[in-house]
């Protein structure tokens, strides 16, 4: 145990010293371990209390949990019927609103439909007119070329203006307020006379106007032609105004005026602007030129004097009447006063009738209050005889 093993320093080391000094370290060492142990012990129970307060913890925390989640359960659940019942709410709001949708849309359909259908029905009737007017217009057209071949013709062109006069005349006038073609005395035959009321003369209208010279004088395109035209014009025009004054101016049978009619109101229009001169000259002739409208005033004209006739015959008819009627109330009122006598006269003799009453009633009254003495001797029937006297001498 003496021995030495090593030298430290100057020191030597013996084998027993290394035992002892081994020894000791074990010791250290196991004080250390168990140091160790200790505190690794209560470091475990630490962290075992800290488990355990954990594990509390969880278990809190899970058991809030399963609370909570009962609760999210519940107010899932709840909240899952609630939705169930808002969607059942919500499909039966949403079908009632889509069957109102689909009634509404359908009557809108319908009724835009039936607008639909009228309209077309309207625009088919439009159609129609316009296919009538295209149609007129066509006719129109050819009624104009008819014209034109009217115009062109002399004898056509009398017929015509005698045409038009005719069919003013009778949509104008009744039957007996003009005379077509009548003869005069003088053995003349006007176109027509119109029978004025009150008047036996006649007013004279005459249909033949020269419309040849009118028809050149407008289609006339040079200047010199459309002058010569012109100068015809007024020739042709104051002839025929003459023979009109001549042949139909007859004094006591027709009226001091006549009048010339122009079948057209665009050739009157062109008289009146560029040979107003013809036409007054006419006027002072006496000889009237008028165009359909103011023969159509003439004609209105004279339909109210047939009509004032008409009124005048009717008021003479109607003031007849009225005289008869004032002799009818005159017997009348006759007849009411004798009656009026006759009634004061049966009033006086009622009143003297009551009179004559009121006093034979006061009379018997008087009678009635006198006082008799009764007669012993005398029968009953003999005392009553002076009483009788008595009121026949009363």
């Amino acid at each position: 145990m003496s021995d030495t093993l090593l030298v430290m320093g100057d020191r030597p080391v013996t084998s027993g010293e290394v035992v002892l000094a081994l020894l000791g370290l074990a010791v250290f060492l196991l004080i250390v371990l168990f140091a160790a142990m200790r505190r690794q012990a209560a470091a475990r129970a630490i962290e075992a209390e800290r488990a355990v307060l954990h594990a509390q913890e969880l278990e809190e925390r899970m058991g809030e949990m399963n609370r909570v989640q009962a609760e999210l359960t519940g107010r899932l659940q709840a909240m899952a019927e609630g939705l169930q019942a808002r969607q059942f709410d919500l499909t039966k709001a949403l079908g009632e609103r889509l069957d109102g949708l689909s009634l509404r849309l359908g009557q809108s359909l319908e009724g835009q439909t039936r607008t639909t259908v009228e309209n077309l029905g309207r625009l088919n009737e439009r159609l129609a007119v316009i296919d009538s007017a295209q149609k007129n217009l066509t006719d129109l057209a050819g009624q104009v070329v008819s014209l034109k071949d009217v115009l062109a013709n002399k004898q056509a062109r009398g017929a015509f203006g005698q045409g038009r006069m005719e069919a003013i005349l009778k949509d104008g006038l009744p039957r007996n307020g003009y005379e077509l073609q009548p003869t005069l005395s003088t053995g003349k035959r006007p176109d027509a006379v119109i029978r004025i009321a009150g008047d036996p003369r006649g007013l004279v209208v005459d249909a033949k106007f020269p419309l040849e010279a009118v028809t050149l004088w407008r289609e006339a395109k040079a200047e010199e032609v459309r002058r010569m035209a012109a100068q015809r014009l007024r020739q042709d025009f104051a002839v025929h105004v003459k023979d009109i004054a001549e042949k139909y101016l007859l004094p006591g049978e027709t009226q001091d005026l006549a009048l010339l009619f122009v079948p057209s109101e665009g050739i009157y229009a062109d008289l009146n602007e560029h040979f107003d001169d013809v036409v007054q000259k006419a006027f002072r002739a006496r000889v009237m030129v008028v165009s359909p409208s103011l023969l159509m005033l003439a004609v209105q004209v004279v339909q109210g004097l047939l009509k004032d006739e008409r009124m005048r015959d009717e008021a003479r008819v109607i003031q007849k009447e009225v005289g008869l009627l004032l002799d009818d109330v005159s017997r009348l009122s006759d007849r009411v006063l004798n009656l009026q006598r006759h009634f004061g006269q049966a009033h006086d003799d009622l009143g003297q009738i009551l009179t004559s009453a009121d006093k034979i009633a006061k009379r018997g009254s008087r009678i009635e209050a006198l006082e008799f003495d009764e007669a012993p001797s005398a029968p009953a029937g003999l005392a009553k005889l002076p009483l009788k006297g008595s009121q026949a001498a009363e």
